[in-house]
């Protein structure tokens, strides 16, 4: 098998049957400038300045679509089958007991996860609870951020799990024990089967009768999960305050835009990412979006971005960038101090001063 031919073949198998070549060959429409987010397009076609709420909305309902177009389509209310959880594990530690179960997260499609339970929480006494989502992990996977295995500063689920939130932590689609059949489940990539995924998680925290969701449920990641809690909070409108460690640059800083990680099974053009990201390769500009667009979708909604000095991996002043052009949305929407950045002097890394203002964080917002 040549190595064209090979290349072909893998981009075939990933793609669902619902969704053909053609259709996803159509021409799009031409990019809105994603560093103006205070433009969008009339029903006509014709690009305008944005005045108003609803004139926002238009914007956002394209950034939405532009994702799809590279991740896939978000599933319908039909995908959302009996969740059917099951114990596997059980361990009653000082404070909470830690659970690994697994859930059907979608029909033919079980995910493993590990929720934590305080043991203030139950039946009369509800507790808030926050999606734990990890870093990238082929050895441990979700273990990571329940303390079981990995580096430091990633045990945040565990930590949450201490100050009295319920926390789940859903494994991530083909990293460590976690390999589900994204073709054959209708998922053009990784990245959409992980943002499925975490809904249905806050679908099984919404079904405890423990859990408190009236202000909502928090998201917080590291690395991969960085950018994971901010995929799921433009998805799933549950997310009432989101957490983003060393999750992100902009797409065309990415590693200072180098061609070498565009190609196929690179970078963000992995299986388990987004493989339809390769197409873009030597053409970044043309993504059709981008995080500085994502982060104005999260608005007005409280975003805490952990961005160390020295990560090797997402650059830093690169996330100034994306917050100074999402400020505008922030601020239309009444919320310019809901988006904040923290530049610590460390590397790809979440300090234990940055946790602590994560949690902060879930407080002022989940506990009121």
């Amino acid at each position: 098998m040549t190595s064209a031919f090979k290349k072909t073949f893998i981009t075939a198998m990933i793609l669902p049957a619902f969704v053909s070549v053609s259709v996803y060959a159509q021409k799009q429409p031409v990019r809105l400038n994603p560093d103006n987010l205070l433009l969008y397009r009339d029903q006509a076609g014709k690009v305008n300045q944005v005045q108003t709420k609803a004139d926002w909305e238009q914007r956002r309902k394209e950034i939405i679509r532009g994702m799809e177009t590279v991740m896939g389509p978000f599933p319908g209310e039909d995908q959302r089958v009996a969740l059917d959880v099951k114990i596997l594990e059980e361990v009653k530690l000082d404070k909470y007991t830690r659970q690994l179960i697994t859930y059907q997260s979608s029909p033919g499609s079980r995910t493993p996860a590990y929720l934590c339970i305080p043991h203030t929480a139950k039946a009369g006494t509800k507790v808030p609870a926050v999606l734990c989502l990890h870093p990238t992990d082929n050895r441990v996977g979700h273990k990571v951020v329940v303390g079981l295995g990995g580096r430091a500063g990633r045990q945040y689920a565990a930590e949450l799990a201490e100050r009295g939130y319920v926390t789940i932590a859903p494994a991530y689609p083909h990293l460590a024990n976690y390999w589900p059949n994204l073709g054959k489940l209708g998922f053009v990539s990784g990245t959409m089967k992980a943002i499925w995924d975490n809904s249905r998680a806050i679908d099984l925290l919404a079904s405890l009768d423990y859990v408190d969701l009236k202000q909502g449920v928090g998201a917080i990641g590291h690395s991969l999960g960085g950018h994971n809690s901010i995929y799921t909070a433009v998805f799933d409108p549950r997310v009432s305050a989101i957490v983003s460690s060393c999750g992100f640059d902009s797409y065309r800083d990415y590693y200072d835009g180098a061609e070498r990680v565009w190609y196929f099974g690179k970078g963000w053009c992995q299986i388990r990412y987004m493989p339809r990201m390769s197409n873009y390769r030597g053409k970044l500009d043309e993504i059709p979006f981008d995080f500085p667009e994502l982060l104005g979708v999260l608005a007005p909604r409280p975003l805490y971005v952990n961005a160390p000095l020295h990560d090797s991996n997402f650059r830093w002043n690169s996330v100034d960038k994306c917050a100074e052009i999402a400020k505008p949305v922030y601020e239309m929407l009444g919320a310019k101090e809901k988006l904040v950045i923290d530049h610590p002097d460390s590397d790809h890394n979440f300090p234990q001063e940055q946790r602590d203002r994560a949690y902060q964080l879930f407080d002022s917002v989940l506990k009121n």
